[in-house]
């Protein structure tokens, strides 16, 4: 689909850059969201080793960066010291962006407890987002704001209060309808109060336990909201693979052996047991991450498809 390009988190499947360079060219959309590097999070690289081994591999690949999903606002947020060290982290990131002709950089609006008072602490998270954008001034590099839980941008109403307070060119917002729902959140309600600032999508999905699951099987409402973004709206950007379901690929066996654990986790049980029947797969069978993360990627693929066809039809 035209202006429409899938990347990925492809450390989802494997801890090896080059193994998910591998991928990235297996399933041929040519772009990744680094978040982390055999093992180390993007942001942890000085800019001497982006230049010897982060950009050359992706060249010899001949794969491009979608968004640098980087840890950037995720600290708590009175840490001092770690909020400096992040603005160093940035400064590189930057660099690194400038030489990759990467675009977006993703940030975080800072953890906070849960019970805090949102309106008292409000100006201090603007603040400091501010502080991240005096780093990218001038370089053309927008800072794209997730929506997770535990941070101060953890529902809509919060997120477009900081995207109107900050008023930049160079700050936008994610959209992420699992992270919503696993805040009690409506994903069609946030998609309607973010969707005039939203430039990128997370494509995960999420269970009424609020578990993650195979897209399509949960309450993220992709079809509808896609619909609207592609077809309506004009969307033309990325859509980035982030289903966060290793814990089914790794954990589901566990669960069948030890039957005790779904005392203390009965949803984790109940959600693997749903996923097993809907792909049918059986009780013991292993299945591996990159077989999860395959789902997704022919979930995605088929939603388009569908638009595509219903925009033929019109």
């Amino acid at each position: 689909m035209e202006g429409i390009k899938i990347s990925g988190f492809f450390d989802e499947v494997t801890t090896d850059f080059k193994e998910q360079l591998r991928l990235v060219k297996e399933y041929g959309n040519g772009y990744i969201c680094p978040r982390n590097i055999d093992g180390r999070s993007v942001a942890d690289y000085s800019l001497d080793e982006w230049k010897q081994k982060i950009l050359p591999a992706l060249d010899r690949y001949g794969v491009k960066i979608s968004t640098i999903g980087s840890p950037i606002g995720k600290i708590d947020l009175f840490a001092e010291e770690e909020y400096a060290k992040q603005l160093k982290q940035l400064e590189v990131l930057r660099d690194a962006c400038l030489l990759a002709g990467v675009k977006y950089i993703r940030v975080f609006s800072f953890f906070v407890k849960p019970d805090c008072d949102y309106d008292a602490l409000f100006d201090k998270v603007a603040q400091k987002l501010r502080g991240y954008l005096e780093v990218v001034e001038g370089s053309g590099i927008i800072l794209l704001h997730e929506n997770e839980k535990k941070i101060y941008g953890d529902r809509p109403e919060r997120c477009v209060r900081l995207y109107e307070e900050i008023n930049h060119e160079q700050f936008k917002l994610i959209y992420d309808p699992s992270n919503y729902i696993q805040c009690g959140v409506d994903p069609a309600q946030a998609w309607e109060m973010t969707k005039d600032y939203t430039v990128e999508f997370h494509l995960k999905d999420c269970s009424p336990q609020k578990v993650e699951v195979p897209l399509g099987m949960g309450g993220a409402g992709y079809a509808d909201i896609l619909t609207e973004a592609i077809s309506v709206r004009g969307f033309k950007g990325f859509l980035t693979l982030e289903p966060h379901t290793a814990k089914y690929a790794k954990f589901k066996k566990l669960f069948y052996c030890l039957p005790f654990l779904n005392l203390f986790a009965k949803d984790f049980g109940k959600v693997f047991r749903t996923i097993d029947d809907a792909y049918g797969i059986r009780r013991m069978q292993t299945v591996t991450t990159k077989q999860v993360f395959d789902w997704q990627y022919q979930s995605i693929c088929k939603i388009l498809d569908g638009i595509a066809s219903e925009g033929e039809r019109k």
